[in-house]
């Protein structure tokens, strides 16, 4: 369980509290148990990392653009991303120098 304030690894339950020893934050079970549930909800990379919106990823792979000739390399630095609600699984948009304004699946890129 994170710190839902300073994100810090180290926080401990004491008795129906949770205690951050960093930042000295103490939170309810109940609101540990809601944080579990949004963060297993959020979008994460291929490293299990979470993305928010404005995050900069790179991809991973070398991914073929559909209906193109054009290819995203891998290392290609993506920057200012915006999380979707993508039914097919493409969870990204974003802009990408040289190609423009794609989709892309979180699986495939990496947090910078």
């Amino acid at each position: 369980m994170n710190c839902p304030k300073c994100n810090s690894e180290h926080a401990y339950q004491d008795g129906a509290l949770w205690v951050c020893p960093e930042c000295a934050h103490e939170w309810s079970s109940d609101a540990a148990a809601a944080a579990e549930t949004a963060q297993e909800a959020s979008v994460r990379d291929a490293h299990g990392n979470p993305l928010t919106d404005g995050d900069s990823v790179i991809v991973i792979k070398d991914l073929k653009v559909k209906g193109s000739s054009s290819v995203v390399k891998g290392g290609t630095k993506v920057r200012n991303i915006r999380l979707t609600e993508g039914s097919d699984g493409h969870n990204i948009a974003c802009k990408i120098d040289g190609i423009g304004a794609m989709n892309l699946k979180s699986e495939f890129v990496k947090k910078a």
